[in-house]
């Protein structure tokens, strides 16, 4: 039987990007199309089988500790980054200073997707939700050198709304226009 069951819910890929060195600045370039590796999008920033570990899961591996990089991707929705323009006085908030990897339309509350969801290619190229990625100070700067003020109020308007981390499971290509549809796991809401 299986454990994931695909629904109804179709989006479409709007927007493509690639950060090249996060270090030197957190703001992606857009792209027509990417390939998709298991190591995520080749020469990206975020790439690779594993990572050093961060503040997300610091209560488990020390910052620094090597680990499977399960966030090579970083996925946010169109809808959402309008609301997230609203709040911080932007009529749109542009995908390259949140260092996004794909900007999704067409499926709702995407940033609280369950962990484990599948996203589906046309190709079969598939990615992997790993969790929701936290808001962070890191795009205040990068926003505001074009938008002053503005990037100060990212972290509080973005908050519930940044998008989910996820990982390749099922290599292939994402191209702008894409449709990608929803997999969810079947199993009931954890209830402790």
């Amino acid at each position: 039987m299986p454990a994931l069951k695909p629904t109804d819910i179709v989006g479409e890929v709007v927007w493509i990007g690639h950060v090249p060195d996060r270090d030197a600045s957190l703001k992606s370039q857009a792209l027509s199309k990417a390939a998709l590796t298991y190591a995520g999008i080749p020469s990206e920033a975020h790439g690779g089988l594993t990572r050093a570990s961060c503040s997300r899961v610091v209560s488990q591996h020390a910052k620094g500790t090597e680990i499977r990089n399960v966030r090579q991707l970083a996925i946010v929705s169109e809808e959402e980054l309008a609301e997230i323009a609203a709040d911080c006085g932007l009529d749109q908030l542009d995908p390259v200073y949140t260092g996004a990897s794909l900007v999704i339309k067409g499926i709702p509350d995407f940033t609280h997707l369950p962990p484990s969801s599948r996203l589906q290619l046309p190709d079969g190229a598939t990615l992997v939700i790993d969790m929701e990625n936290r808001p962070c100070h890191l795009p205040a700067k990068v926003i505001n050198a074009d938008q002053p003020g503005a990037g100060d109020k990212f972290k509080v308007a973005a908050k519930g709304k940044r998008g989910v981390t996820a990982w390749v499971e099922r290599e292939g290509q994402v191209r702008i226009g894409d449709p990608v549809r929803l997999h969810i796991p079947d199993q009931r809401a954890w209830t402790p």
